[in-house]
């Protein structure tokens, strides 16, 4: 069976803190782990956000607002461009999530190949319709949303026709384990027959692991240089030498969930059984006449040297025809039939 290609996105969104150079950093570091997919996010202050938007987490010692923050996450539409070039320079592909119409009409003109959707866009069908009418593919984050939602948004995008994926995902930095939820993976899979994959925000790479392990076939951690850094996603990030650890892990369980065994089948065994499994023997020096029980037998190595250690049962009670010393092999011939 083929191995499915599973995906792992690394989510740097705002962790270059605004500085050009320090998001070319991450795309350099991102792309050395094997990563398939650097997501960032796309932020045009004027058209998603005001200043009566509230911080989720009061981090930040420069930024009196929300807006402000995003405000200074802000690049224009010439380094985004920069930014994408530099991603298919080094083999990863490039990925920004919209958080307004201004922003899918910025990532279009930078021909984008699909989307990305935060959990917090999920009942945005303003900026819906323009997503799926641009035919490329999207993926769902269901963070913040219910079955009930995520059946809505479902039902909205697909007569547009757009190839659907959706993110089992839990709105908490970080994640603690009770709240990952790894059960949903399976009832998406089954409720919708889509592409499911995990967005973890739990700052390990155990839960997304665990998702490949069950069958999903996207991943999406955030990533960062330190969690030690500023800013709030740190702590529910991985670090590059945890999401190195984490693309190897994924490669694996890939290619061993693709490729079955049959168990019914191990003659490539046959040489290793030989060595490894054992024929009967003695446990100490026995007299010619002696009939044989169970505290007389020992087992020893390698096979096919005598009676199978399996058969025991059929020398119990059987007479010797020769006296055989300490720890030597029992064979039919030594044995009165």
């Amino acid at each position: 069976m083929q191995a499915n290609i599973v995906e792992v996105i690394v989510e740097i969104a705002q962790a270059h803190e605004g500085s050009l150079g320090i998001l070319h950093s991450y795309i350099d570091a991102v792309a050395e782990t094997g990563a398939n997919v650097i997501k960032f996010q796309t932020h045009i202050a004027e058209a998603e956000s005001s200043a009566f938007e509230p911080f989720r987490v009061k981090f930040s010692y420069e930024d009196t607002t929300r807006y402000d923050y995003w405000k200074r996450m802000e690049f224009t539409e010439e380094q985004w461009s920069g930014i994408k070039e530099h991603c298919e320079r080094v083999g990863v592909e490039f990925m920004s999530s919209p958080f307004s119409q201004a922003a899918v009409d910025l990532l279009e003109r930078l021909n984008v190949k699909r989307y990305k959707i935060a959990s917090g866009e999920l009942n945005n069908f303003l900026m819906l319709e323009k997503i799926a009418k641009t035919g490329k593919p999207i993926i769902l984050s269901s963070g913040m949303g219910s079955y009930a939602e995520i059946e809505r948004t479902l039902a909205f995008l697909k007569p547009f026709g757009n190839e659907l994926s959706l993110m089992q995902c839990t709105t908490a930095y970080p994640t603690r384990p009770d709240q990952i939820g790894l059960n949903v993976i399976s009832e998406m899979q089954e409720k919708f027959g889509l592409k499911i994959g995990l967005s973890d925000h739990s700052g390990t790479i155990f839960p997304s692991l665990a998702a490949v392990t069950l069958g999903a076939e996207l991943v999406e951690v955030h990533a960062v240089f330190h969690k030690k850094m500023f800013g709030p996603d740190t702590i529910a990030s991985l670090t590059l030498e945890e999401l190195t650890e984490l693309v190897r892990g994924v490669k694996f369980i890939s290619e061993a969930r693709g490729c079955t065994i049959d168990k019914n089948q191990n003659q490539q065994y046959s040489d290793l059984k030989r060595i490894f499994e054992k024929s009967l023997a003695v446990n100490k020096a026995l007299p010619e006449g002696h009939v044989l029980t169970m505290e007389d037998l020992e087992s020893k190595k390698p096979a096919n040297h005598g009676i199978p250690a399996n058969e025991y049962k059929s020398v119990i009670g059987k007479r010797l025809k020769k006296g055989l010393v300490k720890y030597a092999f029992l064979t039919a011939e030594d044995i009165e039939l």
